[in-house]
């Protein structure tokens, strides 16, 4: 009997943080669909999610592309079909590794920023001192930095997909001996607008996810800065996991036969 309390537990306790979550995630898509919107902090976010996420995001991709390029070639070698790097390396990038790379690298960066951040103001009271100003926290706090994950995840994608298509044709080039305007010709014709267009449709989910766990997470933090911590740590894991749950349901929902 101790054995099945504790399931029960543990099932209640699981159901009970979905609710919440939904919950919240509710109040948080209303909170963006009302006016006012505050068009300066969804600026700042951007900047902070977006621009400062570049380096990170372009040295991921670049290296990703090589390594993705040199792993084809290897492969292929093995039943003579080496010619297929570049429609490999380019579909690969732009469907799935661009992406995800980028979403999990946003997520261990701003996901944990985000909790953090939110996480500090919760448990100094900033958050019930907003509500005393008869500011709505979830309006000042979680849309903007909401819509700016959306905005930002695809158009850092897109810089990514770009980069790691030219690590690929750097490390098939210069490494592995491949002739130059025959890489990229073949890369630009197999190339279709649905392959990039699903990667950005995928990079805008993700950052909905990164930046709804980073606030939920900060918001539900407590006991001082060791809550702050386990916030942080909540934050990334949940979303990285969540990240490649969703990546097999788009993938699954926009390839399908």
């Amino acid at each position: 009997m101790n054995f099945l309390a504790y399931i029960g537990r543990a099932v209640m306790t699981v159901l009970a943080q979905l609710g919440a979550l939904a919950i919240f995630t509710g109040r948080a898509l209303a909170a963006i669909v009302s006016p006012p919107v505050y068009f300066r902090l969804i600026l700042v976010q951007m900047m902070r999610i977006g621009y400062f996420s570049l380096p990170v995001v372009g040295l991921t991709a670049f290296f990703m592309g090589g390594v993705l390029a040199l792993q084809i070639y290897l492969g292929g070698n093995r039943f003579g079909a080496e010619a297929i790097v570049p429609q490999v390396v380019v579909l690969g990038i732009t469907r799935e590794l661009g992406p995800v790379i980028a979403g999990l690298m946003i997520a261990g960066r701003v996901a944990a920023a985000i909790a953090a951040e939110i996480g500090t103001m919760k448990v100094t009271e900033q958050i019930d001192a907003l509500t005393t100003l008869a500011t709505n926290p979830i309006k000042y706090l979680v849309a903007p930095r909401i819509v700016a994950a959306v905005v930002s995840m695809p158009l850092l994608t897109l810089v990514g997909d770009s980069i790691g298509v030219l690590g690929g044709y750097i490390v098939s080039v210069y490494s592995l001996d491949f002739n130059g305007p025959a890489y990229l010709k073949n890369t630009a014709d197999f190339l279709h607008s649905d392959d990039v267009t699903s990667g950005l449709i995928k990079a805008a989910v993700f950052g909905f996810i990164v930046a709804l766990m980073g606030c939920y997470n900060g918001f539900n933090s407590k006991g001082g800065a060791q809550g702050v911590g386990n916030a942080t740590t909540y934050a990334v894991v949940s979303s990285s996991i969540l990240i490649l749950a969703a990546d097999y349901v788009l993938t699954a929902l926009l390839f399908h036969k």
